[in-house]
C-alpha cells in the first residue's frame, strides 16, 4: 500500500505524456477517438469476461467446489474493467492485460502469491 500513492502518479504522469504525444502524432481528433473506441471495446469485452467468469463460478459452486481461481478471474476483470474506463493509453494497455485469459495467469498468479503470502503473515485474516 505504501508505493500506491506514487504508482498513481507515475502512472497519470505516463497517461498525460502518451496523450499529449499521441495528440501531436495522429491529432486531436483520432486521439480522442481512439480512447472513445477502447472504452467501448474494454467494456464488451469486461462484459464478455465477467460472464463467462461468473458461468464458471457457478459451475464450480455446483459441484462443490471452492472457486478460487474464478474468484481471482473475477478480481482481475474488474480491475481491468475499471481500468479501461479511465481516458488514456497506458490504463486501456494494463487493462487490456487483465482482461486477456492468456495475460491474466501471469496477474492471477502474481495475485495468488501475494495473497498467500499477507495470509502466511496473518496480515490478512478471513475470519474474525
Amino acid at each position: 500500500m505504501r508505493y500506491l500513492f506514487l504508482a498513481i502518479l507515475v502512472v497519470q504522469a505516463l497517461e498525460i505524456g502518451v496523450l499529449i504525444w499521441s495528440g501531436r502524432t495522429i491529432g486531436v481528433p483520432l486521439t480522442v477517438l481512439l480512447i472513445i473506441l477502447t472504452g467501448v471495446l474494454g467494456a464488451y469485452l469486461a462484459k464478455k469476461e465477467g460472464l463467462a467468469t461468473l458461468q464458471k463460478l457457478q459451475d464450480n459452486l455446483r459441484r462443490s467446489m471452492m472457486p478460487g481461481d474464478a474468484l481471482l478471474d473475477g478480481v482481475c476483470i474488474l480491475v481491468g474493467g475499471t481500468l479501461l474506463l479511465a481516458p488514456g493509453f497506458v490504463t486501456d494497455a494494463i487493462g487490456f492485460l487483465l482482461l486477456a485469459p492468456p495475460t491474466r495467469k501471469f496477474f492471477k498468479a502474481r495475485l495468488y502469491r501475494f495473497l498467500k503470502r499477507k495470509l502466511d503473515k496473518g496480515s490478512i485474516t478471513i475470519f474474525r
